[in-house]
């Protein structure tokens, strides 16, 4: 005897809550951990009117970046913790093995503003003994003045 289903028929489409679902969960994740990725040594940046870094040297690599405090302790966002004090040795020799790797690399130094001038340069001057050919400073845009509408 066959059993004859009435008014069944198969289904042929996917249904796509569930993956919706993951895919939001998912997105939250990153929401919260991104701003934690950025996060980086507190520094004091100083302002200045400067151009900035063009985007597509910036495409194919990260940058990288010396950050000196208000100390003049010297972090370096490659090769281990980004939050950890460095000796100077270990800056050059970070930067070394990086740049030659790829000596197209960006090197910048991101100083805070109440940092003495000399320290800046023995950090750079360290970059430039590791291998890099060009510097740059990381600073924050001058404040935009307000515009005013007139009545």
């Amino acid at each position: 005897m066959a059993s004859v289903t009435k008014g069944r028929r198969l289904m042929g489409e996917i249904n796509v809550v569930p993956y919706i679902d993951v895919m939001l969960v998912l997105l939250i994740i990153f929401m919260i951990t991104a701003p934690l990725l950025t996060q980086g040594v507190k520094v004091d940046l100083p302002k200045a009117g400067a151009e900035p870094l063009d985007p597509e040297m910036l495409k194919n690599t990260i940058p990288i970046v010396l950050s000196v405090d208000k100390e003049g302790r010297l972090y370096l966002n490659i090769g281990g913790n980004p939050q950890a004090v460095l000796d100077p040795d270990v800056v050059a020799d970070r930067t070394t093995v990086a740049l030659r790797k790829n000596p197209l690399t960006p090197v910048l130094v991101k100083a805070d503003n109440a940092v003495a001038y000399g320290r800046v340069v023995q950090a750079m001057v360290i970059l430039q003994k590791a291998g890099a050919k060009k510097v740059g400073f990381i600073t924050d845009p001058l404040p935009q003045p307000a515009t005013h509408r007139g009545s």
